[in-house]
């Protein structure tokens, strides 16, 4: 049986990594908030981007694992660190990097908040 948390972390890194050679600064990892967690922090320009990192093996689609009850788990945990941080007016965005044998996807703005 494959060690998922392990297989996690290293897509974590690759999406890191990635993020990193399109320019955008990482702010954290594995943000945890009453409700839900946020792979990845990152800035684009003055944007605060919440990234969601998603593996699947040859069967099955990263994209699909985001459904609307993820997309309000992500929501609830970026609202919580918007509070914590003091940064309620900074523009925010919600990226999924989908990994795969194939390589990498970059979905910016794969979905906003409240929609």
């Amino acid at each position: 049986m494959p060690d998922l948390r392990r297989l996690g972390r290293e897509a974590e890194d690759r999406a890191a990594a990635f993020l990193l050679e399109q320019g955008l600064t990482l702010v954290t990892r594995r943000y945890t908030a009453r409700g839900g967690e946020i792979d990845l922090i990152a800035l684009d320009g003055e944007t605060l981007v919440f990234v969601e990192v998603k593996s699947r093996g040859p069967r099955g689609s990263p994209e699909e694992a985001i459904d609307d009850r993820k997309a309000a788990r992500l929501s609830a945990a970026a609202d919580a660190y918007m509070a914590a941080m003091h940064e309620r007016d900074r523009p925010i965005r919600f990226d999924l990097v989908a990994i795969t044998p194939e390589g990498v996807r970059h979905h910016r703005d794969f979905f906003r908040q409240g929609e």
